[in-house]
């Protein structure tokens, strides 16, 4: 018996081809939760603002952490999955899931709400991780494989746009807390079928859990992912700086002590794979340019074109679509057309999308948005499943779970940098609007700090001057929102191109493993 994974009783994952696609059919359920529950909070907001009456800085922190602590903890727990078992860490933390949701939904206070939100994260950093090693154990077939994760790229992608949907759906009959109870159902499925279906994996030979490794990991990435997002709120301010200095210094110290460890947390050797760093990059800079376009676009839908909460999430739904249909035969394309073809055309459809919205206006009909918002999802759909399969493959099955961890931790850091970066584009831009000389100082702050905070400031003035600010807010935003898709654009076509050479010669595995 090979020394690559752990001896373990034969489970129907491992006995037939449909147990494996029933195992992942579980896996499948884990992503879906944590993609939905990424993005249904924001229509939640409102309602839940006026519920709690948090401050603004409270607000803040109840959006944030969540994504601040999945960042902090993905390449600590995927390494622990490796020591413990992906199986034991999934349940233990889809169970923690659930129980934590229970208590988002009944926060009575905004600090119950930001405890709560953190523990999330906690539980939600077990998931992705896990899911992907799983999947990397699961199927020894790559063609298999491949296709899993297309499945699992798929799941993902629909999650976070049907996340508003159902957001949408559900507080137009109920209060805001069942957007957090609708995932009970779903966990309790998972844990019940995955202790049934799931075949548990580890490393057999990867020595302690490192706990200063762990701290210095946390601190470092929450400290540069709060700086930049901070970066794009307040701007450079001393806090930024010494949050930033204090993330960079501890990812600093952990690389070193990785480097000095017999059993390190993260095998940064993993690195010199030029297809793992590569596909990494990509990610990462791919999301970078999205991120920013996906946060900013649900804007533009609901407060210059006027769609309510549930339209705006239908009218996103075409990335979706895009992303499943290339996600499921992305593997089968890269094997025939090479992986640098699949993931640069992909990148570089995304891009051209991107460029297309800087000609967008207030009146732009659908028709373009649909298709810009296709041609980035099919575009996405090839890029990711692709990447995540390199990932996968350029490591040992024993690894798994700090390679699929690493591939999330790009996500995060991408989607902070985008918004935070892309997001100084567009506010910068935005508050260069003019108000009407007869608006009073206190209503023109205001409305300068946001185009939310514009239509709302807005209803203090009579009929014509509140017409006049809020037509000039729009604007502005509409044109800050160009700016930001033409720089992404830029973002996306220099990353094709990079994709191009860093790929050169990386091909998905044939043979069956054994």
């Amino acid at each position: 018996m090979s020394r690559t994974e752990q001896p373990a009783r034969r489970t129907a994952a491992e006995g037939t081809g449909r147990g494996r696609w029933a195992a992942l059919s579980v896996l499948v359920l884990a992503v879906l939760l944590v993609a939905v529950d990424a993005t249904v909070l924001g229509l939640a907001t409102p309602s839940l603002s006026e519920d709690l009456k948090p401050s603004g800085t409270q607000l803040l922190w109840i959006g944030d952490i969540y994504s601040f602590v999945i960042a902090g903890l993905l390449v600590s727990m995927g390494s622990l999955g490796d020591r413990i078992g992906r199986k034991k860490l999934l349940l233990v933390g889809a169970t923690a899931f659930g129980a934590v949701s229970v208590l988002n939904a009944y926060a009575t206070s905004p600090e119950l709400m930001i405890v709560a939100r953190a523990l999330l994260g906690v539980a939600g950093a077990t998931l992705m991780p896990s899911t992907l090693a799983l999947i990397r154990n699961i199927f020894h077939d790559p063609r298999e494989r491949s296709l899993a994760i297309g499945i699992w790229g798929a799941t993902a992608s629909a999650g976070a746009a049907v996340g508003p949907v159902v957001g949408g759906a559900l507080l137009q009959h109920f209060w805001w807390g069942s957007v957090f109870l609708i995932n009970l159902p779903v966990m309790i499925a998972l844990v019940l079928v995955g202790m049934r279906l799931l075949p548990e994996s580890k490393n057999p030979v990867a020595g302690p859990w490192d706990l200063v490794s762990v701290g210095l990991s946390l601190v470092g990435v929450i400290g540069v992912v709060y700086a930049i997002k901070e970066v794009a709120t307040h701007g450079p301010t001393p806090d930024v700086w010494i949050a930033a200095a204090l993330g960079a210094a501890c990812l600093y110290a952990f690389v070193r002590r990785q480097f000095a460890l017999t059993s390190p947390l993260l095998d940064m050797r993993l690195f010199k794979h030029r297809g793992f760093s590569g596909a990494v990059l990509a990610d990462l800079l791919t999301v970078f340019g999205l991120s920013g376009l996906v946060f900013f676009l649900s804007q533009f839908l609901q407060l210059v074109q006027g769609r309510d909460p549930l339209e705006a999430g239908l009218a996103e739904l075409p990335a979706a679509v895009g992303a499943v249909a290339t996600g499921l035969v992305a593997g089968r394309f890269a094997r025939r057309y090479s992986v640098r073809v699949i993931v640069a055309g992909g990148l570089a459809a995304i891009g051209l999308a991107l460029g297309a919205l800087t000609v967008i206006h207030r009146e732009t009909g659908y028709p373009l948005l649909g298709a810009a918002l296709l041609v980035v999802g099919l575009g996405a759909g090839f890029s990711f499943t692709v990447t995540a399969d390199v990932i996968l493959s350029s490591v040992p099955k024993e690894q798994a779970g700090s390679a699929s961890a690493v591939s999330e931790t790009a996500y995060e850091l991408g989607a902070a940098l985008g918004i935070a970066l892309l997001g100084s584009v567009v506010t910068g831009v935005y508050q260069g609007f003019t108000v009407p000389a007869s608006v009073p100082a206190p209503v023109a702050d205001a409305a300068h700090e946001s185009l939310g905070g514009a239509v709302e400031a807005a209803r203090a003035l009579d009929p014509q001057t509140a017409q006049t600010m809020v037509g000039a807010a729009q604007e502005a935003f509409v044109d800050g929102l160009r700016l930001a898709s033409g720089v992404g654009a830029a973002v996306l076509l220099a990353t094709a191109v990079a994709a191009w050479f860093l790929l050169k010669g990386q091909e998905l595995q044939e043979g069956v493993e054994h």
